[in-house]
């Protein structure tokens, strides 16, 4: 028997360099240059974010922080000068006090800033409300329309069309999810009335009582606006949630199936759970995104000044969905490009903003969370 050759170890290292090698470490460094130059550009968006708005958020005594900014309701800035030079920033409430304790004083220099003055409880309140709204809106038609196309539907040419028109749902401006919400939601949903609006574009009365259906919408509300923020990121959640739910191993389905469950017994027990920390990722996307739209809640929910938060005056919480709100993004939105520049609108607005990425930060932290646990308790 022929006993194969010895191969000498030296034989084995290749000498120089390997073909590509400058190549290859081209592409490292561009592709690292990349990486580390868009975490530059985040880095100093956010260091200008935060130095500009840390002196609206901050202050140097305990316990630090403005709580007056975060907790008083938003009023016009007056700055003026009194009989001793002395300059005074004061909101709108605390200057009427300040004149009547006054009387006769004379005010030199004086400037009005339009929602620069008190603080930003309001549109922080409205934020919340739009958001968690639409979340959960999204969340339950997006999930079930997800469970059923994963689940039920069989593969046809119907099917495919919708999904592909979900995909181009994706794609489609803001701004033209706020002209739909604002034409469907606002002017022509139908309700359930005893007195009908003179705009309503049709009336169908019921039998045996008064009220009639109205198409007459809901109006600039909260509701409306919740509604138009659903339908802007379902195409988000549904393609998340399908996509989570198909992750889920068949053995799960054919093992349950084998001992008598049904079908929806199922996805109830044996997919849906496995599936929430997908379908949770998808929402992060989807928090973020509704938190920060403008153009939709600008025709459907939101309003520049109000004098009071959402559920004060109201004498139930469902009447807090007929009501407008404010909202962080369109109250950044009117002191950048409807309030003349000036210091006092840059304090307020730079404020406003590192604010909003606050909340933003902690609503994702907290589905963050909450997937990460559920993680820890579903593997398979």
């Amino acid at each position: 028997m022929t006993r194969p050759a010895m191969i000498h170890p030296e034989n084995l290292l290749r000498k120089g360099l390997p073909n590509g090698y400058f190549k290859d470490v081209a592409a490292r460094v561009l592709l690292g240059g990349v990486s580390y130059l868009i975490v530059l550009i985040a880095v100093l968006l956010f260091a200008k974010i935060i130095i500009d708005g840390a002196p609206a958020l901050l202050t140097p005594r305990f316990p630090y922080v403005d709580t007056e900014f975060l907790t008083a309701k938003n009023e016009t800035l007056h700055v003026f000068d009194d009989a001793r030079g002395t300059r005074h920033q004061l909101p709108a409430s605390r200057y009427s006090d300040y004149v009547n304790s006054h009387p006769g004083e004379t005010l030199y220099n004086e400037q009005t800033f339009s929602y620069s003055g008190g603080g930003i409880a309001g549109p922080i309140a409205g934020t919340a409300l739009l958001t968690i709204g639409s979340m959960i809106l999204a969340l339950f038609f997006g999930v079930s329309a997800a469970i059923y196309l994963a689940e039920y539907a069989k593969q046809s040419l119907f099917i495919h069309i919708v999904r592909l028109a979900i995909l181009n749902l994706a794609g489609i401006p803001s701004i033209i999810f706020g002209l739909f919400g604002f034409s469907v939601f606002v002017l022509a949903v139908p309700i359930l009335t005893a007195t009908p609006s003179d705009r309503s574009l049709w009336t169908i009365p019921l039998p045996a009582c008064h009220f009639v259906i109205s198409f007459q919408g809901w109006n600039s509300s909260l509701i409306a606006g919740c509604a138009t923020l659903a339908c802007m990121i379902l195409p988000v959640i549904i393609t998340a949630s399908e996509e989570a739910l198909r992750a889920v191993p068949q053995g799960f389905r054919d093992a349950s199936l084998a001992m008598g469950c049904t079908r929806w017994q199922t996805i109830r027990k044996c997919v849906l759970p496995y599936a929430l920390p997908g379908i949770l990722t998808s929402s992060l996307l989807a928090i973020t995104r509704v938190a920060g739209e403008t153009a939709p809640i600008m025709f459907t929910a939101a309003v520049a000044a109000k004098d009071d938060l959402p559920w004060q005056g109201l004498g139930n919480p469902f009447a807090i969905l007929p009501s407008q709100v404010q909202a962080l993004p369109y109250h950044i939105y009117t002191l950048a490009t409807r309030i003349p520049s000036s210091e006092y609108t840059r304090r307020a607005q730079y404020g406003s903003v590192l604010v909003f990425l606050l909340l933003v930060a902690l609503l994702s932290a907290g589905s963050m969370a909450l997937r990460a646990k559920m993680r820890r308790k579903l593997k398979w």
